[in-house]
C-alpha cells in the first residue's frame, strides 16, 4: 500500500492505529492514472466485485465510494448536499449491497431494506434537538428525512422494499418515532398510517402511541406563533391525521373501505378521537390555568374541530363523526344527579358557557340540522347516563343559534310532558322542567318565560295534570320533591301561578302551597313582598324588598307618564298583595322632596292614587308635611344634623363629635384631641353595627363605586353629621390659628371616620353636593368641604381609586381627580362654585403644607383642579391676563377666606399672584396648555356663561393669538404655528364631541358640533384661523405640500387609529366619527375641499384628498340611495366653481376637473346627478357671470338628467332617445329618476329594450344596491319596489342575452368600468351583494344555468359568500329589520334565503352543461368546507365528466 502514498499526501499524515478511507487509499493513484473511460468501467466492476466479496453492510451505510476525487457516503445521501446524491449509479450500489448482504444473511431484501431504512429513520428523529416530548422535526432532521424517503422511493419502485416489515419495524422503537416523521412516511404512500396502525397487534398501545402524539402536537401547536413555517406543518399534519380518522373511524358506508381492509384502523381511529375529546372536556371540567399545557392542549383540538378540518370528507363521515362527538359531550362524566342541576344550571346559560365548548356546538351545528340535533340530543337521554351541565349548555346554544329551536324545543318538551303523565314517568318530567327552564334562561325573546311556559301548561283544564286525580298526585309529588331544590324564583312561580285545580282536589294544592311558602320563609324570601314587575323567570337571587320597590316605582311610573292610567299591575298589588303595597311600594313613592311648580309626573301619579283612595290619609298627610318641610329647609343646608340624632343610636356619636369640638376651641384641651378622635372613631363604629374586625378593613380591599343606591337612611345621616361636624371644627380651629398650626386633627379625623366602610357612603353624598347644590352652599361648607377634599387627598394612597360614572370620565380615578371631576365649569354658577371650592382647596394646601415637601403638596391637589382655577382666572378677571408683577407678591389668602364675609374675587387674585403658586405652576402637568384650555372651554354654554358673546370673543381672541399662540410647545402652546393651532382645535373639538360629556349639551353625537351653542362659539374661531391660513402666503402652483391639508392629515390620523372591522361596533364609532368630520367640512370655506392648481398645463383646481376620503370613507355613509348628502355635494361644488373661476379659463378648469373625477370619484357625479333638481339653480346662479356656456361636464350631467325625465315620461317618444355617455352616468340619473318616481310610475322601463347593454348593466348593479339597502333598511326603502326594478332590469338583460353575471364579481383589480362601480357602492353593499343575488332567485331564467357557462361559478360564489355572511353574523340586521317589517311580508329572512339558494344549487347542478364547472376547483378550495353536501354533489358531477374547452363570457366591464 505503499505505493499509494502521493507525494502530497505527507502533508496529511494520520494518526498510527486509525483505518485509512477508500478515498484515502486511492487518492495517490487517482492523481497518476488517466482518465480513460474503458479503464474507469473496469475500475467499477473491479470495486463492485470488491464489495460483494468483502461486504459489511453497516460500514457500506456509513461510507461508500463514488468516482475518484469525489466523495459519495449515505449521510451525503440524507443530506442532499453534493449533485451524486440523486444519481443512479448511488441508488445501483445500494440496492446491490443490500441484495448480497441479504444472500448471505439469508433474508429476504425485501425485509432487510426495510429493517436498514427504519433504523435510519430512527436515528433521524433521534438527532433532533426538540425536547423529548416534541412530535416535530427541526429543519436539519426534515431535510435528511426527505432524502432518506428518496432513496426508499427507488427501493419500492424496484420491490426492494417490504411496508409490513417496515411497520413492525418502526413500532419497535415507537418511543423513539415522531409524528412528523409517520406523517411524511403516510403523505410519500411510504407507509400509510392506517397500514401502520394495521401492523401493530396490540390496539389499546397504538391508540395510547397516538394520542399522546396528537396531544403533543396540539401543545405545541398552541404555542407556536402563527405565521412561523413550523406552525403550517403542524396544522398540515394534525388535519391530514384528523381527516384521515374521522375519514376511517366512521365511514357509514363499510362497502367502500374494500373487502380487504381489516377492522381494527376503525377500532384505533374511533378510540383516539375519543380520548382526545374526553382529555380536552376534563381539562375544561377542571378549570386548569389557560396557560397549562392540558388547556393549551384542549383549546387547539377545540379549534381543530371547530374549524373546517373536517370539511374534506364525505357528509355522512362528517355527520356521523360530529354526532358521535355529541354524544361523547353530553355522556361525559355523568356525576351530577338531577338534584345538582335544578340548583345549578343557571350557572349554564350560553354566556356563562366556556367559549370552547359553545364553539364546537356552533361547528355541530353546521353540519348537523336543527332537527337532527333534537333528535339526538333525545336519544342520548332517553339511552345514556348523561352529564346534564354539558346537556342543558347545549340545549341554550341550540336555542341560541338557531331560530326554529323555539319550536322545536317547545314540541320537545310537549311531546315529553304528554308521555310522563301517561306512564308516570319521573324522569321524563323533570328532563322536561330542566329543558324549558334552560332555555327560558336565555331571555323572552328565543324562548317564552318559565312562568309562561308553566302557566299555559298547567293553568287550564286542558292540561295533562287534569285528567285523572292520579295524574294531579303525580305533578304534585313532583313539585313537592323538588322543593329543597328549587331558586326561589321557581316556587314564587308555582304559588303565583299555579296548577288549575278541581275545587275537590283543592287540598292538593294547599299542601303544595304550604309546603312551598315554609321554604320560601327558610330562605326568607316573603311572597308578599314580590316586586310588582319582578322577572319570575330569572333563577338569579331574590332583591330586596326595598330595592325592588324603587325599581317598582320607576316603571310604574314610566307606564303611567305613558298611558295616563294608573297601571293594573299597581292596582292588582293595593287589592291582593297588600302588605307589599302598603309597606314597600307606597314609601318607595311617597319619598319626600321639594314638589316642583308644574306637576312632575310622580305628583300627577300621587295624585291619581289619592284620588282612587289608594293612599291611606295619613300616609299622604304625612307625605305633604315632609314636602313642605323640605321646601322650608335651605338647599345649602343639607349637611346640617338633625336635631334627632342627639337622641337614638346617634346619640353616642353626636355627643363625641361635640366634646372634640370643645377639645378644639380650648387651648387647654389640645392634648386630648387625639383622644376625642379615637372616641369619635369608637362611636362610629357602634353606630353603623360594625365589629372591630370589620370597621377599618373593608375599604382597603374592594375598589370604590358611588354608582350605587341611596345608602340607608341611617347611614346618610352618619355622613352628615361627619361632614357637618367637621366644617364646623375646620372653622373653630380656624379662628384660633392658621392651618399650618392646627396640628394633625384633621388628618386623624380623616383617618377614623373614612377608614370605614362608610367611605362610599360618603364619597355619594359629597358627589351631590359638589354637583348638584354647589352654588347654594355657604362659605363655612365650602371651606370645609374643600379642606376635606385636601386630607381625602392626603391619604389617596391608602383609599381605593373611585368610578364616578358620566359625566366623569369613563375611568377609574383617584381621589383628587375625583373631587376635580366634580367640578364644572358649563354656567356662571358652576364657574362661580368652582373657583369658590379651588380658591380654597389650593389656599388651604399652601398653608397646610407650607413647610413640607412639595411631593405633599402634589399628592393632595389634582393637576386638573389646578388647571381649572387657572382657566376660570384667566377667563373672568382681565387684570389677570396681563404679565405677573414679583412685586405684588401677596400672602397666602386663607384668612380672608374664614373671616365673614368672604371675598372670593379678591382671595382669588391674591391666590393668582402668589410665588409658591406661580412656582406650582411651572412644574409639568400643572401648567394650563391650549388643549386644557379648549377643552375646558368647550364645556361652558354661552346662554348661561358669565361673559357676554363680545367678552367671550375677545378673551377666545386673547386666549388663542396672545397667550397660546406664540407660547412654545414644551408650555403647551403652539410655537407661533397658526396652523399647530387649528390641529389642536380641531382634535379637541372631536374628541369632546366623542366623549361621554358631550351628552350633558347636545341630544345625540352627530348634531353635537351644530346642536352645542359652546361647540359654535369655538368653531367661529377655528374658521377664522382657517380663512387666516388661506389668506397667508399664497401657496406655489403643484402638488399639495407633505400631507396634505391639516384637516385631511387629522382625518386619516384619527381614523387609522380606530379598529377597521365589520362588528357592529367597529362600524357605528367609525360612522359616528366621520359624521363630526362631516359637520366640520361643512361648518368650513368650501375652499377646503379643493386645493390649489395643478401645476401643469392647463391647470385646474386639485381635489385629490377630498375623492381620496369619499373613495375610502364617505362612501360607505352613503345613505340617500347609494349618494353623498346633498350639503357635502353642494359645498364641494361651491369651492370647484370658485376655484374654477379663479383660473384663466374657468370652463376648461371646470371640465378638467369634473373630467378627472369621473374616473378617480365617480360617486360625486352620481351624487350631483341625484340632488341635481336642488343643485342646478345653484349652479347656474354661480356661473351666470361668466361669458361663455357653462362647463361641458356640468352639460353633460344636465342632459343625463333630462334623459332619465324624458325616458319615464309617459309622453315621451318612442322608441326613446340615445343616452348621453357615458353610459354609466346616465344609468345613474335614470335610477334616481326611477326612485323618485317610486312606485307609482315605472311606464318607461319597457323602452330599456332599445338601449346598449352597458346602460342596462349598470342600471342592474344600482337597482342592486337598492336591493341590498331595501334588506339592510326596509324602512327606508321599500323591499318590493326595489326588487321589481331589478326584475326588470334583469328580464332586459336576459331577454337580450346580455353579460350580467359579472356584476356579483367585480373585484379592486378591475379596470375601467368595473372600477367606476366598484367606487360607487359602500362596502357593506358590496358584501351584501349575495343576498340580492338569491332575492332574485324567482325572477332568472329557467334556462339560465344551462345557457350560461358562468352561471353556475358565480351562484356557488354567492352561496358561499352568503353562508359566510351568516356565520359572520352580518345578516342579523337585515334578519332582525325583516322580521319586524310588517310590510315586509314577500321577504325572505336570511336562513330561509340560504335554504332556498342552497335547494337551487342543489337541483341546478345536475342540469348544468359540463363546460360549467370550470374553475370549479379553485372555488371549493377556497370555500368549499363550508357546505360539505354541496361540495359532494358539485364533485361528483365534475369528476363524472370534465370538460377542458369552455367557451368564455364577453368581458363587459
Amino acid at each position: 500500500m505503499s505505493v499509494s502514498r502521493a507525494p502530497g499526501a505527507a502533508s496529511d499524515q494520520q494518526p498510527r492505529g486509525r483505518r485509512r478511507t477508500w478515498a484515502e487509499l486511492l487518492a495517490g493513484r487517482a492523481g497518476k492514472m488517466k482518465l480513460d473511460p474503458e479503464r474507469e468501467q473496469k475500475f467499477r466492476d473491479s470495486a463492485v466485485r470488491l464489495l460483494r466479496r468483502q461486504l459489511n453492510l453497516s460500514h457500506l451505510l456509513l461510507e461508500v465510494e463514488g468516482p475518484p476525487h469525489k466523495k459519495l457516503s449515505l449521510s451525503q445521501l440524507i443530506d442532499g448536499d453534493g449533485p451524486e446524491a440523486h444519481t443512479g449509479l448511488s441508488s445501483s450500489l445500494i440496492g446491490s449491497a443490500l441484495r448480497d448482504q441479504a444472500s448471505q444473511l439469508g433474508l429476504p431484501v425485501a425485509v432487510l431494506s426495510s429493517q436498514v431504512v427504519a433504523s435510519s429513520v430512527v436515528q433521524i428523529c433521534e438527532a433532533g434537538t426538540e425536547p423529548s416530548h416534541g412530535v416535530l422535526l427541526d429543519l436539519e432532521q426534515r431535510k435528511k428525512l426527505s432524502s432518506l424517503l428518496e432513496i426508499t422511493q427507488y427501493l419500492l419502485a424496484h420491490n426492494m422494499f417490504s411496508r409490513l416489515s417496515f411497520c413492525q419495524e418502526l413500532w419497535k422503537v415507537q418511543n423513539s418515532l415522531l409524528l412528523e416523521a409517520v406523517w411524511h412516511l403516510h403523505k410519500q404512500n411510504i407507509a400509510s398510517l392506517p397500514e401502520l396502525l394495521e401492523s401493530h397487534a396490540d390496539v389499546q398501545a397504538v391508540v395510547a402511541w397516538l394520542f399522546r402524539n396528537l396531544h403533543g402536537l396540539c401543545e405545541q401547536s398552541e404555542q407556536m406563533d402563527v405565521s412561523c413555517p413550523q406552525a403550517d406543518i403542524a396544522r398540515a399534519v394534525l388535519s391530514d391525521f384528523v381527516q384521515m380518522l374521522v375519514l376511517r373511524g366512521f365511514q357509514t358506508n363499510s362497502g367502500l373501505r374494500g373487502e380487504a381492509e381489516p377492522e381494527r384502523v376503525p377500532q384505533v381511529a374511533a378510540a383516539v378521537l375519543q380520548r382526545m375529546l374526553a382529555a380536552a372536556l376534563e381539562a375544561l371540567a377542571a378549570g386548569m390555568q389557560e396557560e397549562s399545557s392540558a388547556h393549551r392542549a384542549a383549546r387547539h383540538w377545540f379549534s381543530v374541530l371547530s374549524g373546517h378540518t373536517c370539511g374534506g370528507i364525505s357528509t355522512d363521515s362528517s355527520k356521523s363523526f360530529f354526532r358521535h362527538t355529541l354524544t361523547q359531550i353530553l355522556t361525559h362524566k355523568p356525576v351530577l344527579k338531577v338534584s345538582d342541576a335544578i340548583q345549578m344550571q343557571r350557572e349554564w346559560s350560553f354566556a356563562r358557557t366556556h367559549s370552547l365548548l359553545t364553539s364546537l356546538y356552533r361547528r355541530l351545528f353546521v353540519v348537523l340540522s336543527p332537527e337532527e340535533l333534537v333528535g339526538h340530543v333525545q336519544e342520548v337521554l332517553e339511552t345514556h347516563e348523561v352529564n346534564w351541565q354539558h346537556v342543558l349548555s347545549c340545549v341554550s346554544a341550540l336555542v341560541i343559534c338557531f331560530p326554529e329551536a323555539r319550536r322545536l324545543v317547545t314540541d320537545w318538551a310537549a311531546r315529553w310532558l304528554a308521555r310522563a303523565f301517561e306512564n308516570f314517568d319521573l324522569d321524563s318530567m323533570v328532563t322536561v322542567f330542566l329543558l324549558v327552564r334552560q332555555a327560558a334562561l336565555e331571555g323572552p325573546s328565543l324562548f317564552p318565560s318559565y312562568a309562561d311556559w308553566f302557566q299555559a301548561s298547567f293553568g287550564s283544564a286542558r292540561g295533562p295534570h287534569g285528567c285523572s286525580k292520579k295524574a294531579l298526585v303525580f305533578l304534585f309529588k313532583f313539585l313537592s320533591d323538588l322543593v329543597p331544590f328549587e331558586a326561589p324564583r321557581y316556587l314564587q312561580v308555582h304559588i303565583l301561578h299555579p296548577p288549575l285545580v278541581p275545587s275537590k282536589y283543592r287540598s292538593l294544592l294547599t299542601d303544595y302551597v304550604s309546603l312551598a311558602r315554609t321554604r320560601l320563609a327558610d330562605l326568607k324570601v316573603s311572597v308578599e313582598n314580590m316586586g310588582l314587575y319582578e322577572d319570575l323567570s330569572s333563577p338569579g337571587d331574590v332583591a330586596e324588598p326595598h330595592s325592588q320597590a324603587s325599581q317598582d316605582v320607576e316603571k310604574a311610573l314610566a307606564v303611567f307618564e305613558h298611558t295616563g292610567r294608573i297601571p293594573a299591575a299597581v292596582m292588582e298589588a293595593s287589592i291582593f298583595r297588600r302588605p307589599y303595597y302598603v309597606s314597600h311600594f307606597l314609601p318607595a313613592l311617597l319619598t319626600p322632596r321639594t314638589l316642583p311648580r308644574v306637576p312632575d309626573a310622580r305628583a300627577a301619579f300621587v295624585e291619581a292614587l289619592k284620588r282612587a283612595d289608594k293612599i291611606p290619609p295619613s300616609l299622604y298627610a304625612a307625605y305633604c308635611q315632609a314636602c313642605s318641610a323640605a321646601e322650608e329647609k335651605p338647599a345649602g343646608l343639607g349637611m346640617k344634623a338633625d336635631s334627632s340624632c342627639t337622641e337614638g343610636p346617634l346619640g353616642p356619636l353626636t355627643a363625641a363629635l361635640q366634646e372634640l369640638r370643645a377639645a378644639m376651641t380650648d387651648p387647654t384641651q389640645y392634648d386630648a384631641i387625639s383622644a376625642r378622635v379615637a372616641v369619635v372613631s369608637q362611636r362610629l363604629s357602634s353606630a353603623l353595627g360594625l365589629s372591630e374586625d370589620d370597621a377599618g378593613s373593608e375599604v382597603a380591599k374592594a375598589q370604590l363605586s358611588v354608582l350605587v343606591p341611596e345608602p340607608e337612611q341611617r347611614e346618610q345621616k352618619v355622613v352628615d353629621l361627619l361632614l357637618t361636624s367637621f366644617c364646623q371644627n375646620l372653622m373653630a380651629a380656624s379662628s384660633f390659628a392658621p392651618p399650618d398650626r392646627q396640628g394633625s386633627w384633621a388628618t386623624r379625623f380623616v383617618t377614623a371616620t373614612c377608614g370605614h366602610r362608610l367611605l362610599p357612603a360618603m364619597l355619594a353624598r359629597l358627589r351631590q353636593l359638589l354637583r348638584h347644590q354647589g352654588p347654594s352652599l355657604s362659605a363655612s361648607h365650602v371651606l370645609g368641604l374643600a379642606a376635606l377634599a385636601v386630607h381625602l387627598g392626603e391619604a389617596g394612597p391608602a383609599l381605593p381609586d373611585v368610578h364616578a360614572g358620566p359625566p366623569a370620565p369613563a375611568r377609574r380615578l383617584s381621589i383628587p381627580d375625583f373631587f376635580s371631576s366634580l367640578l364644572t365649569c358649563g354656567t356662571k354658577a358652576s364657574t362661580l362654585f368652582c373657583l369658590r371650592f379651588c380658591t380654597a382647596a389650593i389656599s388651604y394646601s399652601l398653608c397646610k403644607f407650607s413647610s413640607q415637601s412639595r411631593d405633599t403638596l402634589y399628592s393632595c391637589l389634582s393637576p386638573g383642579l389646578i388647571k381649572k382655577f387657572q382657566f376660570i382666572v384667566l377667563r373672568v378677571f382681565s387684570e389677570a391676563r396681563d404679565p405677573l408683577s414679583w412685586g405684588d407678591t401677596a400672602s397666602p389668602p386663607w384668612r380672608s377666606l374664614y373671616l365673614p364675609p368672604a371675598d372670593w374675587q379678591q382671595a382669588a387674585l391674591c391666590l393668582w399672584r402668589h410665588r409658591t403658586f406661580q412656582e406650582l405652576l411651572k412644574e409639568k402637568g400643572f401648567h394650563l396648555t391650549y388643549r386644557d384650555w379648549l377643552q375646558l372651554e368647550l364645556e361652558i354654554q354661552p346662554d348661561m356663561d358669565s361673559l357676554s358673546d363680545m367678552e367671550r370673543r375677545e378673551f377666545h381672541q386673547w386666549a388663542i393669538h396672545e397667550h397660546f399662540l406664540p407660547e412654545p410647545s414644551a408650555a403647551g402652546g403652539c410655537d407661533g404655528d397658526l396652523e399647530t393651532a387649528c390641529t389642536v382645535l380641531v382634535d379637541a373639538l372631536l374628541d369632546f364631541c366623542r366623549s361621554s360629556q358631550s351628552h350633558e349639551h347636545s341630544e345625540d353625537c352627530g348634531s353635537a358640533l351644530g346642536g352645542c351653542a359652546g361647540n359654535r362659539d369655538i368653531l367661529s374661531r377655528l374658521q377664522e384661523m382657517v380663512v387666516d391660513l388661506e389668506q397667508g402666503p399664497a401657496a406655489p402652483l403643484g402638488p399639495p405640500p407633505s400631507g396634505g391639508h391639516f384637516l385631511f392629515r387629522i382625518f386619516r390620523r384619527r381614523l387609522q387609529a380606530l379598529a377597521s372591522s365589520w362588528d357592529v361596533a367597529s362600524r357605528l364609532q367609525r360612522q359616528r366619527e366621520l359624521l363630526m368630520y362631516r359637520r366640520i367640512l361643512l361648518s368650513l370655506p368650501p375652499s377646503v375641499l379643493v386645493g390649489s392648481s395643478r401645476a401643469e398645463q392647463p391647470a385646474a383646481p386639485n381635489c385629490d384628498e377630498f375623492f381620496h376620503l369619499v373613495n375610502s370613507e364617505l362612501r360607505n355613509l352613503c345613505l340617500h340611495g347609494g349618494a353623498l348628502t346633498h350639503t357635502i355635494i353642494a359645498h364641494f361644488f361651491r369651492g370647484l366653481l370658485n376655484a374654477c373661476l379663479r383660473c384663466r379659463d374657468p370652463s376648461q378648469a371646470a371640465d378638467l376637473a369634473l373630467t378627472w373625477c369621473q374616473t378617480e370619484c365617480p360617486l360625486v357625479l352620481t351624487s350631483a346627478l341625484l340632488w341635481w333638481p336642488r343643485l342646478e339653480r345653484e349652479l347656474c346662479c354661480r356661473w351666470r357671470g361668466v361669458p361663455g356656456p357653462p362647463p361641458r361636464e356640468l352639460q353633460r350631467l344636465r342632459e343625463a338628467q333630462q334623459f332619465a325625465w324624458s325616458f319615464l315620461s309617459p309622453d315621451a317618444a318612442s322608441p326613446a332617445p340615445p343616452a348621453p355617455s357615458p353610459a354609466w352616468v346616465s344609468a345613474a340619473a335614470l335610477y334616481f329618476a326611477i326612485q323618485r318616481a317610486g312606485g307609482a310610475n315605472r311606464t318607461g322601463l319597457e323602452k330599456l329594450d332599445c338601449h346598449g347593454q352597458e346602460l342596462l348593466a349598470v342600471l342592474f348593479f344600482f337597482s342592486l344596491m337598492g336591493l341590498v339597502s331595501s334588506h339592510l333598511n326596509p324602512h327606508a326603502v321599500d323591499f318590493l319596489q326595489a326588487v321589481g326594478v331589478c326584475a326588470e332590469v334583469l328580464g332586459c338583460l336576459q331577454k337580450r342575452n346580455a353579460p350580467w353575471l359579472q356584476l356579483f364579481q367585480l373585484t379592486e383589480t378591475d379596470a375601467g368600468l368595473g372600477r367606476v362601480l366598484l367606487r360607487l357602492a359602500p362596502d357593506q353593499h358590496v358584501r351584501m351583494l349575495p343576498l340580492a343575488f338569491y332575492s332574485l332567485l324567482p325572477y332568472f331564467d329557467r334556462d339560465a344555468p344551462v345557457r350560461e357557462d358562468t352561471f353556475l361559478h358565480v351562484a356557488v360564489d354567492m352561496y358561499l359568500k352568503l353562508l359566510a355572511l351568516f356565520v359572520a353574523g352580518e345578516t342579523s340586521a337585515a334578519s332582525t329589520l325583516a322580521a319586524r317589517s310588517q310590510e315586509l311580508q314577500g321577504q325572505d329572512d336570511p336562513v330561509g334565503l340560504v335554504t332556498k339558494a342552497r335547494l337551487f344549487l342543489l337541483q341546478s347542478i345536475p342540469r348544468c352543461p359540463r363546460r360549467s364547472f370550470s374553475n370549479m376547483a379553485e372555488l371549493l378550495a377556497a370555500h368549499g368546507d363550508c357546505d360539505p353536501e354541496l361540495r359532494a354533489a358539485l364533485l361528483s358531477r365534475w369528476q363524472a365528466a370534465p370538460d377542458a374547452g369552455l367557451s368564455q363570457e364577453p368581458h363587459l366591464l
